[in-house]
């Protein structure tokens, strides 16, 4: 049974850090694309990062790129994402998602996969 399980997430005050975690259970992990997405209240799911199963690497160019950075480890089938510099509109459910030989990392639906979310609120 494939599993995602995110965590990480927490309470911060704007412009501190918070690193997420996401371990998959998925027995090709090296073949996926995997991304973040978030979803704040009242909002649409929206992407933040996807590292493709190819190595490169995209973000979301609004409202993260110089901030967030997206990392996997293969050996541990785990994906990452580093926070820095955390806003108050940064606060949202974060969702881990794991994409099959994922071509387009930004489009929510082509995810095959996803976690349950990591909550992250930026207090002001």
């Amino acid at each position: 049974q494939v599993q995602l399980v995110e965590s990480g997430g927490g309470l911060v005050q704007a412009g501190d850090s918070l690193t997420l975690s996401c371990a998959a259970s998925l027995p090709t992990f090296s073949r996926y694309t995997m991304g973040w997405f978030r979803q704040a209240p009242g909002k649409e799911r929206e992407f933040v990062a996807a590292l493709r199963f190819s190595g490169g690497v995209t973000y979301s160019e609004d409202s993260v790129k110089g901030r967030f950075t997206i990392s996997r480890d293969n050996a541990k089938n785990t994906v990452y994402l580093q926070m820095n510099s955390l806003k108050p509109e940064d606060t949202a459910l974060y969702y881990c998602a794991a994409a099959y030989l994922g071509s387009r990392p930004y489009s929510r639906y082509d995810y095959h996969y996803w976690g349950q979310g990591t909550q992250v609120t930026v207090s002001s």
